[in-house]
């Protein structure tokens, strides 16, 4: 899609394309409201000026979309909106040692118990053993502090989704 194309979307259809970028609703209708966009960094921008003044909830609506780093088969059954991203981003996950996925479900379900979101980490570009390492490093984190964290991956995502989304 071209950036006057999206500028052109009905309000509806525009807030759909949003919301497969990030899932918070009031983040989507902000995003939709602030059209016409004249670049991608202006998006950019606009994005990450509205993102510091989002509610928890809000982000964990946002989290809510996001399978579990490694699980395909959930990317795949329950987050049909935005799997195809969430796959090629998980792409080298996808092709993991099974040690090290069994590690990353373990510690992700030990994330999830603690925190009551899933572990949220901007997985493009990184290696399975990467994204291992960062959440045994977070896990240990209390959950306002992984919050923020979660939060700042999430904005990431979003980002690389919109530059995604009108450059393919």
């Amino acid at each position: 899609m071209t950036l006057d194309e999206l500028n052109k979307l009905p309000d509806h259809e525009a807030y759909t394309w949003f919301k497969s970028c990030c899932e918070s609703s009031v983040w989507s209708t902000f995003m939709v409201q602030s059209r016409p966009f004249t670049s991608i960094e202006q998006i950019n921008e606009v994005a990450s000026h509205k993102w510091p003044s989002l509610t928890e909830e809000d982000y964990l609506e946002a989290f809510k979309a996001h399978p579990m780093i490694g699980d395909i088969a959930t990317l795949e059954a329950k987050f049909a909106n935005t799997s195809a991203l969430a796959e090629q981003e998980q792409a080298s996950a996808i092709g993991a040692a099974p040690k090290v996925l069994q590690e990353l479900h373990r510690l992700n379900q030990q994330y999830l118990e603690k925190n009551q979101f899933i572990f949220i980490i901007c997985a493009t570009g990184q290696s399975a053993e990467n994204m291992l390492a960062a959440i045994q490093k977070r896990i240990h984190n209390d959950r306002k502090t992984e919050i923020g964290l979660a939060a700042e991956q999430q904005l990431k995502i979003a980002l690389l989704r919109i530059k995604k989304g009108l450059t393919a």
